[in-house]
């Protein structure tokens, strides 16, 4: 039972998977529409093989999603993005994680 409550991969996962969307994506980063959206889509190609391969070693629950998903969005957030492109990539991070 204890195993699972315990969402500490899970926060550290969020957290990483964020952190690999920033270095490669930053906030600041000035590319045109459709360049920005195809290096996007790169990434967050990226990071669904990512999720694939952690969901193989680790047990997801509902509880252990809405960490990750936190910590995804609050490391996004801290970074400088925009509170609407947060929400969706974070509602694309948890529909990836729960597929």
């Amino acid at each position: 039972m204890f195993n699972f409550l315990d969402a500490r991969s899970a926060k550290k996962f969020g957290s990483e998977m964020a952190q690999l969307y920033i270095e490669k994506m930053p906030p600041t980063l000035v590319l045109k529409q459709n360049k920005f959206a195809l290096k996007s889509m790169k990434i967050l190609d990226q990071i669904k093989l990512k999720i694939i391969d952690y969901k193989k070693i680790n047990s997801i629950n509902n509880y252990k999603v809405a960490q990750m998903a936190n910590s995804f969005k609050w490391d996004l957030k801290d970074a400088g993005y925009e509170d609407d492109y947060i929400n969706q990539l974070t509602q694309w991070f948890i529909t990836s994680v729960k597929k």
